[in-house]
């Protein structure tokens, strides 16, 4: 199946078109800020370096958050319209799954992390099965290092930015409770939009087509914020949840 993916949840701007698990083309690059500027002219040059159109496609997908609320707006945005124009079927793929296929058919558990707000991370657990069967083994969650922490009973190979930006804490947090604590190839970082088009067209293949009201999606609160806020302090994602006249996200 052809598909063209997008990435765009975090800085890190992604754009594929993947068949299997051939690349056909592809464009990775820091977009901060640029997302809206960059994206359709990004993929403009791909289509047009592979001498397709985007009704040469078969399937589109996209990178549905958790991240940053523009960058992922603008994704959506964009493949939305692509698929009024062309009648495609669209696959959204949450990231941190999307992550995990960046080390399709590790052995180790892995747990992808990304920044969230001021002192926080998103992040999830996943398990590769026979088969390579992906697995989710702990839901996606945003909460400070020390929940994430809290959280693994397994040594797990950690990745992501959320990884990278808090590393020295990870490692003096999880010496006390994890031994042999594994990081990812540098080339598993990041989110790949080769990663949203290979777990985007096994959605298709399954039949999860997405819908028409969609919007980006957003985590709750980890458990271990919610006892935080019985004793009286409050995580910098749930101060900022109740400002006045925040509208609250719909999931799809």
């Amino acid at each position: 199946m052809r598909i063209l993916a997008v990435e765009t949840a975090t800085a890190w701007q992604s754009v594929a078109i993947v068949e299997g698990d051939t690349v056909l083309a592809r464009s990775d690059e820091d977009a901060a800020g640029s997302h809206a500027r960059r994206l359709v002219p990004t993929i403009d040059r791909l289509l047009t370096s592979c001498g397709m159109a985007l009704t040469d496609m078969e399937g589109l997908a996209v990178s549905i958050g958790p991240g940053s609320f523009t960058g992922l707006r603008v994704g959506l945005a964009t493949m939305m319209g692509f698929r009024l124009v062309t009648g495609l079927p669209l696959a959204v793929v949450p990231t941190l799954e999307a992550m995990a296929w960046n080390l399709r058919g590790a052995e180790h558990l892995l747990c992808p992390i990304l920044r969230a707000r001021a002192g926080e991370v998103y992040w999830a657990q996943y398990q590769w099965l026979p088969g390579r069967a992906l697995k989710q083994m702990r839901a996606e969650q945003v909460g400070t290092v020390e929940a994430l922490v809290q959280s693994l009973s397994v040594p797990a190979l950690m990745f992501g930015e959320g990884w990278e930006l808090h590393k020295q804490d990870f490692h003096r947090l999880l010496a006390e409770r994890v031994c042999n604590l594994r990081e990812a190839p540098s080339e598993a970082m990041r989110p790949s939009a080769v990663s949203v088009g290979r777990a985007g067209a096994e959605r298709l293949r399954r039949g999860e087509v997405a819908g028409q009201g969609l919007s980006p999606r957003y985590i709750q609160r980890a458990e271990a914020e919610v006892v935080w806020e019985r004793r009286g302090a409050v995580s910098p994602t749930a101060k900022a949840a109740r400002q006045p006249g925040r509208r609250k996200a719909r999931v799809s």
